[in-house]
C-alpha cells in the first residue's frame, strides 16, 4: 500500500517518513494552515531530499499561474487540488495534479471515477482536520483510484485495507504537535498500511 505523509514541515520530518516507507510527502502552500511552508522553507527540504519520492505541494483557492511557479520554484512534483476548481485551471497547470474530493455524501466518492483522485472528508477548514469519511461508502465501489484521506490512523487502516485504496494520506494523526510529525506513530501507520 502507497502512504503520503502530509504536512511536512522539516527535512527530518520528512526523511523519517522517507525512511520509514513513504512513497510521497505533502507540502502545505496553504497560509490559514498550522502546517503551512513558505515555497523558501519547501525548497530547502525538497531540494535534499532523494529521488524516487513524490513531492505533492497542497493549494487552496488560488490560480493556476501561481501553483505553476511555486511547483517550478520549489521543485515539487505533483500539485494537489484542494478546492472546487474548474477545467480551465487543469488546462493551464504546467505539472500533474490530483484532484481533491471532499466528500459530503456517498455520491461525491464517485466523482472523477475514471481518474486517480483524493478523497476526503468534507468540512469547513481544509485539511489536516481529522474527521473521517463515513466508509461504508466505499462498499461495493472500485477503490483502486482513490487515494484515502481524513481521519485515517494507524489503528483504523488495518480495516480498510480491504477496500484496495490505490493509496493512504495522512497527515494530524501522525503527530506530536500540529507540522511536527511523531516517529513511532509514522512508523506504525505506515507498517500497518504495508
Amino acid at each position: 500500500m502507497r502512504c503520503k505523509i502530509c504536512g511536512i514541515t522539516s527535512y527530518e520530518d520528512a526523511m523519517l517518513a522517507i525512511n520509514t516507507g513513504a512513497n510521497a510527502l505533502g507540502f502545505v502552500f496553504y497560509e490559514k494552515s498550522p502546517r503551512y511552508l513558505t515555497p523558501q522553507e519547501a525548497k530547502k527540504i525538497i531540494k535534499r531530499l532523494p529521488p524516487f519520492v513524490e513531492k505533492v505541494a497542497l493549494f487552496v483557492n488560488v490560480d493556476a499561474a501561481f501553483i505553476n511557479e511555486i511547483c517550478r520554484y520549489t521543485g515539487a512534483t505533483l500539485a494537489q487540488i484542494h478546492f472546487d476548481a474548474d477545467e480551465n485551471l487543469y488546462n493551464k497547470l504546467e505539472i500533474s495534479y490530483l484532484k481533491v474530493i471532499r466528500a459530503k455524501n456517498r455520491d461525491d466518492i464517485l466523482k472523477y471515477s475514471d481518474e486517480y483522485r483524493l478523497v476526503d472528508a468534507y468540512c469547513e477548514a481544509y485539511g489536516g482536520t481529522g474527521k473521517r469519511l463515513n466508509i461504508e461508502w466505499f462498499d461495493n465501489i472500485d477503490c483502486s483510484k482513490i487515494i484515502l484521506a481524513g481521519g485515517l490512523n494507524p489503528q483504523n487502516i488495518l480495516e480498510l485495507k480491504k477496500y484496495n485504496f490505490y493509496a493512504f494520506d495522512v497527515s494530524s494523526s501522525v503527530e506530536s504537535s500540529a507540522g511536527k510529525k511523531d516517529a513511532q506513530k509514522v512508523k506504525e501507520f505506515i507498517n500497518n498500511a504495508k
